[in-house]
């Protein structure tokens, strides 16, 4: 198991690049690995512009105010995200998994997540203008963990509240660091009042307005 392995956020040569495009009132720093706003704090335009100009292969996000770089996928994940969209392409054909689907989420939509895949109908996205989507009409949300040091606090705390407080109705969580998928449904409050949690292999219910029943002994083959 890796949970807790150091690596860096980005490479030292896609930090100059990143801080040699930010807007001019945005100072970035790169300590111990990790990317930093000085003052830590960047505004949503900031953040939108800063965004669009990162480097090729380096994806940003606004997560409870801090600028955060959301980790690549390894095939692992991948494979979990594409078994995933799979399933909902037999189960929901009227619904589809966008991969990689860049949100507005928590309270007044200042925060901006990628999500690992958002569960939405067919076209939904089309008429949005912005790059970061609203949530509404969004039935679920899904993350698969990376081995990465700022897994608990980034997928299992700060997206769990941003997430409820967007009000999206289920933010499946599938933990590679356990083996588990943890259903976080029945927002009341901007607030999460389920979340039970199930081994890799258990036949797991999403509730309304996902309604379907995941299969999940495949994961098996995609554990670490």
């Amino acid at each position: 198991m890796t949970f807790g392995t150091r690596r860096p956020q980005m490479s030292r040569e896609d930090f100059e690049e990143l801080a040699g495009k930010a807007p001019k009132n945005v100072r970035l720093e790169f300590l111990d690995g990790r990317l930093y706003v000085k003052g830590d704090h960047i505004e949503v335009e900031d953040f939108e512009e800063l965004a669009r100009r990162a480097p090729e292969g380096v994806k940003l996000e606004l997560i409870d105010g801090k600028l955060e770089v959301k980790p690549l996928p390894d095939n692992r994940h991948r494979a979990v995200v594409m078994w995933l969209i799979r399933l909902f392409l037999q189960l929901r054909p009227e619904l589809a998994l966008y991969p990689e689907q860049d949100l507005k989420i928590g309270t007044y939509r200042k925060g901006h997540a990628t999500a690992d895949a958002a569960l939405a109908p067919l076209d939904h996205f089309i008429a949005q203008e912005s790059d970061w989507a609203d949530p509404k009409g969004i039935l679920m949300v899904v993350e698969v963990t990376s081995h990465d040091r700022d897994t608990d606090r980034r997928d299992r705390i700060d997206k769990v509240r941003g997430y409820a407080e967007a009000g999206i109705p289920i933010y499946l969580l599938i933990d590679r660091d356990n083996d588990t998928l943890v259903v976080h449904h029945d927002v009341k409050n901007g607030t999460y009042q389920q979340r039970p949690s199930y081994p890799y292999g258990a036949v797991v219910e999403l509730p309304a307005p996902v309604n379907i029943t995941l299969e999940t002994e495949k994961l098996k083959d995609y554990a670490d």
